[in-house]
């Protein structure tokens, strides 16, 4: 049997090297591949109960930033910037409470406090973040207001905002308009004290902000 000519085997394999090369090029060139759809996420995405977490709201508070994110009934806080990467569970979220972007108030200052508050079943239950001397912290003092009223304000004048917590003076009764402000130190960790009890709450001091005079505080309680 005759061996195929030398010129013959030469550009066959002429051939097939143009071929490959062919193959390859077009193999680089070929468009990136379109991720599908309904894939499950990343396995380092951050999640919220069974679902990836949204982002809510975001605040800027002096050289960090304040992020408020929700999923399946859970929640998270996220800090980021001089203070560093920081993340937090939602404790008010996993109790139940309605998280929306009004949830989330800051008050930048030496000593910083963000307060995260939602409504739950008639009462607001929130919880309080501070970061002091560059680290971010979690309060371990959980904060409840059956009357509707749950914020920041700086009471005492000592630079560091108080959490105001508007309570019904007669509990159990629907149709009770009665009010009082209950006033909690966020460094001290105790109350400050209580306003007089009022007949609606229109009557507190600052209304609908509600700040007292820490002056006319009084001692909670009987």
């Amino acid at each position: 049997m005759s061996s195929p000519p030398k010129a013959a085997l030469v550009v066959a394999c002429a051939a097939v090297l143009i071929t490959v090369a062919g193959v390859a090029v077009a193999w680089s060139l070929r468009p990136p591949d379109q991720p599908d759809a309904g894939a499950a996420p990343a396995q380092d995405q951050l999640r919220c109960g069974t679902t990836a977490c949204r982002s809510l709201v975001k605040r800027e508070v002096g050289a960090d930033s304040v992020e408020l994110l929700v999923g399946s009934g859970e929640g998270r806080i996220r800090t980021n910037g001089a203070s560093g990467p920081n993340i937090f569970e939602l404790t008010v979220a996993a109790s139940g409470a309605d998280i929306t972007e009004g949830s989330l108030q800051c008050a930048d200052a030496e000593v910083t406090v963000c307060l995260v508050r939602g409504a739950a079943g008639g009462e607001v239950r929130g919880e309080v973040f501070v970061r002091r001397s560059g680290a971010w912290t979690r309060a371990q003092v959980p904060y409840l207001s059956s009357g509707a009223h749950l914020a920041l304000a700086d009471v005492d004048r000592d630079a560091v905002a108080d959490v105001v917590a508007v309570q019904r003076a007669c509990p159990g009764v629907d149709d009770c308009g009665r009010r009082f402000a209950q006033v909690f130190s966020v460094v001290g960790g105790g109350e400050v004290g209580c306003t007089a009890v009022v007949g609606s709450p229109e009557e507190l001091p600052g209304w609908p902000e509600v700040v007292p005079d820490a002056s006319t505080l009084v001692r909670c309680g009987p």
